[in-house]
């Protein structure tokens, strides 16, 4: 165990882990991983030497990985090769199970399904955690009768509809992030907790080998998931996966925004876009050029960003007559993005040089910065999962912000 915090009592204990809190760090716990293997609710247990490690590890990739695409976590940072630091919460007893292809128990409750059967949408399923009864399978109307109120929230209907859009985004990422490693995410099941100091819902427990289902290259045979039998060959999956995770932090492509401004009274309309940019973890470079009075050195600086190799999104920011989207858009293959600054005298007139294009030419227009940002990162996102993970968790969050505006709405109405 970590030696570098002050530990207080034992919080909690589960089949697989305890909660300690940390004395010298209020409002933050230690989650200690367990060498101990479960299976059946905990009925058939066993140790495996190595196990607490290779979850901790595990947990940790995943937490940073979601994190780091924007998704709201418990998770602080890895202490030890066991352990990891977390906000303290106070967990909400429902388990979210996600899954993409029908297998294992589903098939035994829901009889007549094929194994196999790929569920578009995501199928969702809410189980209570209760290990004397097996963790039934509970419905959206029974969480709202069970009136849980936890760390002074009360778990109401907007709650209930946060953790399970959150849920479907989660697994979306993660699958995301799997097939880049050829590695179908089959099934999912993960836990949310109340922050006791900010009362929000947050992704919490852990995510490791007990917790998902993956199939390499698709193949069913080759499940990387646990089993009661055959303890070596359960170690082996999960390190397997431990090692890999680690990779989904990896981006298999490079890509960058090159912003042409025709002059730089346009440099704060471009500062925008560079930093809206950096939101989706794009890199963005501002370069100065004029299509009317130079076009030789606008395709000069074009040919500059075409010969290394590097996926580039164009973004022409032009006012007046924009002649750079027009010009780059006829002389490149790789996008255009026109994002003029338009002023309010002589705005209505000069947007019309972005909008009506030339036959041939095939560059957008999007007025805002920030669309032309989040433009450019979409295009990014077909072949880079980190920027579309970004993308993804990002919608999940304006969803939310949404949902909580509304909440706090109609409490003040009544």
């Amino acid at each position: 165990m970590a030696s570098s915090s002050k530990f207080g009592q034992k919080l909690n204990e589960g089949k697989t882990k305890q909660i300690f809190e940390l004395v010298d760090q209020p409002g933050l716990v230690l989650v200690q991983s367990k060498d101990q293997i479960t299976a059946g609710n905990a009925v058939r247990k066993d140790q495996m030497e190595g196990k607490a490690a290779i979850a901790n590890k595990t947990t940790s990739s995943v937490f940073k990985l979601l994190q780091e695409s924007g998704v709201k976590t418990a998770f602080v940072k890895q202490q030890s090769d066991t352990a990891f630091i977390a906000a303290h919460c106070e967990m909400i007893p429902i388990e979210w199970v996600c899954r993409r292809v029908a297998t294992g128990s589903f098939l035994k409750r829901n009889p007549g399904v094929k194994e196999g059967y790929r569920f578009s949408p995501l199928k969702m399923e809410m189980f209570f955690k209760d290990d004397a009864n097996n963790d039934p399978q509970w419905s959206e109307e029974q969480i709202l009768a069970a009136n849980f109120d936890l760390a002074g929230l009360a778990i109401g209907k907007c709650e209930v509809d946060i953790m399970s859009r959150s849920t479907v985004a989660i697994f979306e990422i993660l699958e995301r992030a799997w097939a880049t490693m050829d590695c179908t995410l089959v099934d999912m099941k993960i836990e949310f907790g109340v922050n006791v100091k900010t009362q929000e819902i947050v992704l919490a427990d852990v995510i490791d080998n007990d917790s998902w289902r993956l199939w390499p290259s698709g193949d069913r045979s080759q499940q990387k998931t646990i089993t009661p039998e055959a303890m070596q060959m359960v170690k082996r999956n999960f390190e397997w996966v431990a090692e890999r995770v680690q990779h989904l932090h990896e981006s298999q492509t490079n890509g960058r925004v090159v912003v042409l401004m025709g002059s730089t009274s346009d440099m704060a309309h471009c500062e925008k876009i560079k930093k809206a940019c950096s939101l989706y973890g794009v890199p963005c470079i501002l370069r100065v050029t004029s299509a009317h009075k130079g076009p030789d050195e606008t395709l000069r600086i074009k040919a500059e960003y075409e010969g290394d190799g590097v996926p580039t999104v164009f973004v022409a920011v032009a006012g007046r007559s924009n002649g750079l989207g027009p010009v780059m858009s006829g002389n490149t293959a790789y996008p255009v993005i026109n994002c003029p600054p338009l002023t309010p005298d002589w705005g209505a007139q000069d947007v019309w040089s972005s909008l009506r294009m030339p036959s041939g030419l095939g560059c957008s227009t999007v007025l805002s910065p920030d669309a032309a940002a989040q433009f450019a990162a979409q295009i990014f996102g077909l072949s880079n999962h980190l920027v579309w993970c970004k993308l993804r968790a990002s919608m999940l969050n304006t969803w939310v912000s949404l949902k909580l505006a509304d909440k706090k709405l109609q409490a003040c109405s009544i």
